[in-house]
């Protein structure tokens, strides 16, 4: 391979390239899975199955999802990262600080909804992934949201300022998993209402109503 030709390939446009491709295949694959999911059932559908109907090899959809959890966890965090611009200016309309941060948890409870019968094996497959961030596990973006909505509470004053965003959105975080779990595990709980009162304890703490 002559220099120019190696400096082509090895170009940030060719990587750019590859990159984009690379990110169409996991759509593609999650989208087909998604599909059998949807009329089949998670449990129903097979690893074999996803791969005929995506028409790869076993080995190609092997090397970039390793179970059928990990499908379902790039249509979540695609889903979110697609949706997160839409709904900020709905959650524009109310003010910053509790009143957005329960308009959020509204959203994103009826979301949950709708996926109620897949969030299990999909929440359980994220808590048995004990790497770190900069070790390969893919993150929801779902701290990020909760540290922009706390900060944008910081700033006029409702939340606390002593403490950074970043850390009261991993405690916010840490409930609101907690909480999602609860539901998951007894259908005749609704996620609005559970979210609502996880606020409220988050807001006010256990301290007693006058």
């Amino acid at each position: 391979m002559t220099e120019q030709a190696s400096a082509t390939v090895n170009s940030p446009a060719e990587a750019g390239r590859r990159e984009r491709k690379r990110q169409q295949q996991l759509d593609h694959l999650a989208d087909t899975a998604w599909r059998l999911f949807e009329a089949d059932g998670f449990e129903a559908v097979t690893m074999e199955r996803i791969a005929e109907v995506a028409d790869v090899s076993k080995v190609t959809l092997y090397r970039h999802f390793p179970a059928k959890e990990a499908l379902l966890r790039h249509v979540f965090h695609s889903e979110l990262r697609a949706a997160w611009p839409d709904i900020q200016p709905e959650l524009a309309r109310v003010g910053a600080g509790r009143a957005r941060l329960a308009r959020f948890l509204e959203l994103q409870a009826a979301w949950c909804e709708s996926r109620r019968t897949f969030l299990l094996p999909y929440v359980r497959y994220r808590l048995a992934d004990h790497r770190l961030p900069s070790e390969g596990r893919e993150r929801s973006g779902m701290d990020l949201i909760f540290a922009e909505l706390i900060a944008q509470g910081q700033a006029t004053g409702e939340f606390r300022a002593d403490l950074p965003a970043p850390l009261l959105a991993m405690h916010f975080q840490f409930a609101h998993l907690a909480t999602l779990l609860r539901c998951l595990s007894d259908e005749r709980l609704s996620l609005a209402a559970e979210f609502a009162t996880m606020l409220d304890l988050i807001c006010n703490g256990l301290g007693a109503r006058p």
